[in-house]
């Protein structure tokens, strides 16, 4: 889906009328603050101070906020609510949201707002108080608010129901009454997300994760377990066969699963550098998935949005959050998915080519004739640079923890040294600068630098650049001093090869995220610049320019997207791969290990199959063997 035709789904999807009926819940975001704490004269205790408090929707309170921050404009919600605080800040929100809160029903009696109260000191969730644990629905209170569905379901487009707690509305009484409006309205698609009662909800289709998916079909899984493509697959097929009604799976950061009268279609996940809060995503995903079915638009179309709105709201932290038809625009536009994961997480299902150690991911369906080609340096060609991540992660650890870099306790230094560590494994192969950027946004989200000291991502870049570029000038200095040589920085038959593909006639182009002038000075100082006859490009100190975007636009530009089989990319990093894949040019994934200068590094192995590398190798040891699969011929 292209920009011009997510741009026409939200606009559609503005128009589309929502029924939401299920479990209402109030999220409750209590920060303390124990600076202010005092010992209580009656307990002896100290006391939690609260700072600050937000409130926001839960359960099916989250899946209509998120169709309301779409863009839709009629969202209605059919639900029961206490004669509590809780349930007035709830209609509060509501009306805030421009959510229609009239059929929410009051029971006066045996039931409490269900409340998520979450305390949190610093970063870390406390213990959480829950209120509605022991609510009982009365058989009246479910008859009124079935009578109140039922009159509304005619003039909307979908319905929406959501079970989140077994102390909610959904009653045996009040279950078996609802069956009987699905089937009332054969006509209307009507969505169920369900935690303890998916199998019930007869006539209706079932948005479900993989873990429920699988356990329905007597696969004993819990929420933490690893649930299997082919596991996936079984049940989607089982399922589809025993509701005979559409499924959406979700699988997490894997993507999910959809099911219907076309058979079982994979939906990519999306690639997420930023930290995550999976809480509420498959609400997002439901809501974006649901609006999308309401505006006339197939399963897969749905899933993709779903999958978009989704991808927003985890990114959005200590809060259930919600997606604007802007932010689905930006994530949508040019979505970086994640592809081939069971796979790329293991190594024992790769396939090689012909007994080489070439791992065949995708292949290709006729002979390439690769005219242009687009190599990265660092990595890929050169090791001068071998070693930057090492320097990259204390920088960065000592950005963030400030002056409190020795003294930091060790569970904090631990905390950032793994969120460093992620992070740089995420955003290997993009422009610095924008990981400088990454790393202001770090310094901010722990905290540990006044804010009046918090550096721009200029001034992080500049402390990196400073650090790498001594190892950089000394190795340089040693092949200026012939200590070293040419094949003591290069990965193997890296160089024969670029020498090949020119002689063969292939356009070079050397693309990387270092600054340009620094990628043209190495390339020169080991000796191949020469052959990039297309142009040597880096990073010219702008966020907005892509050396590795611009190159592949301005090939696409010269041959023309219907010629893009003779564009291939070689690199060992996850935006050269992502990029050329979303262009249609082959994709030639370098796991090398950059201390050796041969062999694979597993762990780039796992970047560049999510990425979309149509073959993997370690290196160029086997050039004959690749040059054949290449299709290039070598003239020497």
């Amino acid at each position: 889906m292209n920009k011009e035709q997510l741009q026409k789904v939200l606009h559609d999807i503005s128009a589309v009328k929502i029924a939401v009926v299920g479990d209402f819940c109030l999220d409750a975001y209590w920060f303390i603050d124990e600076s202010k704490s005092e010992i209580s004269i009656e307990t002896g205790q100290a006391t939690m101070p609260v700072k600050q408090q937000r409130y926001s929707l839960g359960g099916a309170g989250n899946v209509t906020s998120n169709l309301a921050a779409m863009g839709i404009k009629d969202v209605r919600a059919f639900g029961v609510i206490g004669p509590d605080p809780f349930g007035n800040e709830m209609v509060k929100v509501m009306h805030e949201n421009g959510i229609d809160t009239r059929n929410l029903v009051v029971q006066e009696e045996s039931w409490s707002t269900h409340v998520y109260t979450k305390p949190y000191i610093a970063d870390a969730e406390q213990n959480r108080i829950d209120f509605g644990n022991f609510n009982a629905l009365s058989n009246e209170t479910a008859d009124q608010l079935i009578g109140l569905l039922k009159n509304e379901v005619p003039q909307v487009d979908v319905i929406i129901i959501n079970q989140q707690v077994l102390s909610g509305i959904h009653t045996e009484y009040f279950r078996k009454k609802l069956v009987e409006v699905i089937e009332y309205f054969p006509e209307k698609i009507f969505i169920t997300d369900s935690r303890n009662y998916n199998g019930f909800y007869t006539g209706s289709y079932r948005k479900m994760n993989d873990s429920e998916a699988a356990n329905l079909i007597g696969l004993e899984k819990d929420a933490n377990d690893v649930v299997l493509y082919s596991e996936v697959k079984e049940a989607a097929d089982l399922l589809y066969e025993r509701y005979g009604k559409p499924l959406f799976i979700t699988r997490g950061e894997r993507g999910s699963v959809i099911v219907d009268e076309n058979g079982v279609t994979d939906i990519h996940g999306l690639m997420i550098i930023s930290k995550v809060d999976p809480v509420g995503a498959g609400d997002s995903y439901l809501a974006g998935a649901a609006a999308t079915l309401a505006a006339g638009y197939n399963m897969q179309t749905a899933a993709q949005i779903g999958s978009y709105v989704a991808g927003v709201t985890v990114q959005k932290l200590f809060q259930t959050g919600t997606a604007s038809p802007d932010e689905i625009l930006q994530i949508g536009s040019d979505p970086d998915f994640v592809y081939s994961p069971e796979l790329a997480e293991d190594i024992r299902h790769a396939r090689y080519w012909q007994g080489t150690e070439i791992e065949i991911i995708k292949e290709w369906q006729k002979p390439l004739n690769i005219s242009h080609a687009i190599f990265d340096h660092d990595g890929t060609i050169s090791t001068l640079r071998e070693g930057w991540e090492h320097i990259m992660q204390p920088m960065m650890i000592k950005a963030i923890l400030g002056e409190h870099f020795q003294d930091a306790d060790e569970a904090l230094y631990h905390k950032v040294q793994t969120r460093v560590i992620d992070f740089i494994d995420k955003t290997t192969g993009i422009q610095t600068l924008v990981q400088m950027k990454g790393l202001v946004d770090l310094v901010k989200e722990f905290g540990q630098v006044p804010a009046d000291q918090v550096l721009d991502e200029f001034g992080y870049k500049q402390i990196y650049n400073d650090e790498l570029l001594k190892m950089v000038r000394e190795r340089e200095a040693k092949i200026a001093n012939s200590e070293l040589a040419l094949e003591d920085f290069t990965l193997k038959n890296a160089v024969k090869l670029l020498e090949t593909l020119y002689e063969a006639g292939v356009t070079l182009y050397l693309a990387s995220g270092t600054d340009e002038e620094d990628v043209k000075n190495e390339a020169r100082i080991l000796g191949y610049d020469h052959l990039f006859k297309g142009g040597i490009y880096g990073a010219v100190g702008d966020v907005t320019k892509e050396a590795k975007k611009m190159v592949l636009d301005r090939i696409l530009n010269t041959i023309g997207e219907s010629e893009t089989g003779q564009l291939a990319t070689f690199g060992d990093g996850p935006v050269e791969i992502r990029e050329t894949r979303k262009r249609g040019g082959a994709t030639i994934g370098i796991a090398s290990n950059e201390e050796k200068r041969h062999s694979l590094n597993e762990a780039k192995r796992s970047r560049l199959i999510k990425a979309g590398a149509d073959i993997v190798i370690p290196d160029f040891s086997q050039l004959p063997k690749l040059l054949q699969l290449l299709n290039i011929q070598d003239k020497k």
